[in-house]
């Protein structure tokens, strides 16, 4: 037997009512992507750091592994170019926003 459909009007309107406001909104969520942002920044520069200690000590014969440095100095290689890339598409995103019309 076929059961019968019910179009009610609350049925409706129950199920595109808001949820409750307790979720982050654009500005806590602004905060935080600029906060990992600043991390990253953080992070990229301690590499840095690190690759230029490595390489004074290399220069100087106080590092017998280079393989340390090469490692080293490939990972902020990377670290840099992932920055880059994201910088990029972030601003690529926002000129894109700034293109939309209401």
């Amino acid at each position: 037997m076929i059961d019968k459909i019910s179009y009610s009007p609350i049925n409706i309107m129950s199920s595109i009512q808001p949820k409750d406001n307790t979720g982050e909104g654009a500005d806590d969520l602004g905060k935080k992507f600029g906060s990992f942002l600043n991390d990253a920044m953080n992070n990229l520069n301690s590499q840095q750091l690190q690759v230029d200690k490595l390489n004074e000590s290399f220069i100087k014969g106080d590092l017998s592994d280079v393989h340390q440095l090469t490692i080293a100095s490939e990972k902020a290689s990377l670290g840099l170019e992932l920055t880059v890339q994201v910088r990029n598409k972030v601003i690529e995103a926002y000129q894109e926003m700034m293109r939309m019309q209401l």
